[in-house]
C-alpha cells in the first residue's frame, strides 16, 4: 500500500440508466436505475472511483451534500480507509450511523480503496492479499413480479446470457398458485438442474411468511430471501427455525454491527451484505469474520465490480449476485462466462467510466 495519498476534493455526478428488464417488485416499479458517481481526487493525482445505486431518484439530493460534506472535512488528510471509515462514523452519530450517513460514508470508502489499489498497481483483491479470477455468480437481471407466462423464456434467456447454474426468482404474489407456476415455468426454462434462489423483498406479514414459506418448503428451493421486514429480526429467527430451506438476509444491515446481532440471534442461514449499507469495503472487511466465526457463507448484493474483489477474500464466500444496471456507463464492464464473473487484470477495481455514456444519462 503506498505511504501517502492525500484527499484533494470529488466530484460528484449523478446519473439515470435504462434497464433492459425493468424492475418490477413490491419495492416498486423501476423502468431507469438511478446511479450516484464519486470521482476522488488526490494530491498526487491518483483518481478513485466507486457509484452509489440509491434506488430513488429523488435520494440523491440528500446523498450528494452528504458526500461533499464529508469529503470537504477531510480535505487534506492522508487516504487511510480504515481511519477515515472510523472518523466519518464519530463525526456523525449525532444523526445515526443508518440510512444516509452510512450510503455516503460507504461511497467515498469504496473510492479510497479503489485509490490505494491504483496508487500500488494492483487490483484490489490482490491488495488485500488475495488473488483475481472468477467468483461463482446468478443472474438476478431478471424474473420479477411479472407476468407468469414470460417467465419460461426469459429463464432460458438468463441462463444464456452467461451459462448460468443459478437464478434469482422474485416471489409473494396473492396467490400461492400463482408463485408455485412462477416456480414451474423459470424451471421449465431454465432447466430442472437450475439452482434457484427466491426473493420476496420484504413484501409479506411474517404470519403470511409463515405460511407461504411453508407451503414452498418441499420445492427445492436454494434459498428465501428477506420475506418479511428487515428489522423483524425476532421474525426471522423463528422462520429460520421453522424453515428446512435456508434463510438469506443482509442486503439491510447498516454497518458489521447489525451482522453481529443477526448472527447472535440466529435469524439467518446466509448473509449477503449490500456494500452500501454495510460501510464500503472497510464495513465488508469488518463484518466478513463475523460470518465466518458462525460457519456462515456470505453472497453478495449488488456492486458486482467491488463485491467480486471482496469474495476473492473472504473465507465463507458464497455467491455475487450479478447484476448488469451499472454496465451502460462503465468504459470496460466485467466479463461474465461459465456462471462466473471474471476480475480483470487491472490496478483497482475496475471501474472507468464511459464519459459520453455518462453525459447521455446525466440528470
Amino acid at each position: 500500500m503506498p505511504e501517502s495519498l492525500t484527499l484533494e476534493s470529488a466530484t460528484v455526478r449523478t446519473v439515470s440508466v435504462p434497464l433492459r428488464r425493468p424492475v418490477v417488485s413490491k419495492v416498486g416499479l423501476f423502468r431507469e436505475w438511478p446511479l450516484i458517481l464519486i470521482d476522488l481526487y488526490t494530491n498526487e493525482g491518483v483518481v478513485g472511483r466507486s457509484y452509489l445505486e440509491p434506488y430513488l431518484k429523488h435520494s440523491s439530493r440528500y446523498i450528494v451534500p452528504a458526500i461533499e460534506d464529508l469529503v470537504a472535512a477531510q480535505a487534506g488528510q492522508c487516504l487511510a480507509p480504515l481511519d477515515n471509515f472510523q472518523a466519518s462514523r464519530r463525526s456523525l452519530n449525532l444523526v445515526g450511523y443508518e440510512g444516509i450517513t452510512m450510503i455516503a460514508i460507504a461511497g467515498i470508502d469504496m473510492a479510497i480503496w479503489d485509490a490505494l489499489a491504483k496508487a500500488s498497481d494492483m487490483p484490489l483483491a490482490v491488495m488485500l492479499g488475495g488473488s483475481i479470477g472468477a467468483v461463482p455468480a446468478y443472474n438476478s437481471n431478471g424474473l420479477w413480479l411479472t407476468d407468469v407466462s414470460t417467465l419460461a423464456k426469459e429463464a432460458e434467456e438468463l441462463v444464456a446470457e452467461g451459462r448460468f447454474e443459478g437464478l434469482k426468482l422474485r416471489l409473494g404474489r396473492d396467490r400461492l398458485s400463482d408463485d408455485l407456476a412462477a416456480i414451474r415455468a423459470v424451471r421449465e426454462g431454465a432447466g430442472e438442474d437450475i439452482k434457484l434462489m427466491v426473493d420476496f423483498n420484504q413484501g409479506l406479514s411474517l404470519g403470511d411468511a409463515l405460511a407461504r414459506c411453508h407451503a414452498l418448503d418441499d420445492e427445492g428451493l436454494y434459498w428465501f430471501e428477506e420475506p418479511i421486514v428487515y428489522n423483524n429480526l425476532s421474525g426471522y429467527a423463528q422462520l429460520a427455525r421453522e424453515l428446512r430451506t435456508p434463510l438469506q438476509i443482509g442486503e439491510n444491515f447498516y454497518g458489521p454491527r447489525a451482522m453481529h446481532e443477526a448472527v447472535t440471534v440466529q435469524a439467518c442461514d446466509y448473509v449477503m451484505p449490500d456494500l452500501m449499507r454495510i460501510g464500503g469495503v472497510s464495513g465488508w472487511l469488518r463484518a466478513a469474520p463475523i460470518a465466518a466465526a458462525g460457519g456462515i457463507r456470505v453472497s453478495t448484493h449488488l456492486y458486482p465490480e467491488v463485491a467480486a474483489h471482496l469474495m476473492r477474500i473472504t473465507e465463507t464466500a458464497h455467491w455475487l449476485e450479478w447484476q448488469d444496471w451499472a454496465d451502460p456507463i462503465l468504459k470496460e464492464p466485467f466479463a461474465v462466462a461459465d456462471g462466473r464473473i471474471e476480475i480483470p487484470n487491472r490496478p483497482g477495481s475496475g471501474i472507468e467510466w464511459d464519459e459520453a455514456a455518462v453525459k447521455r444519462y446525466a440528470n
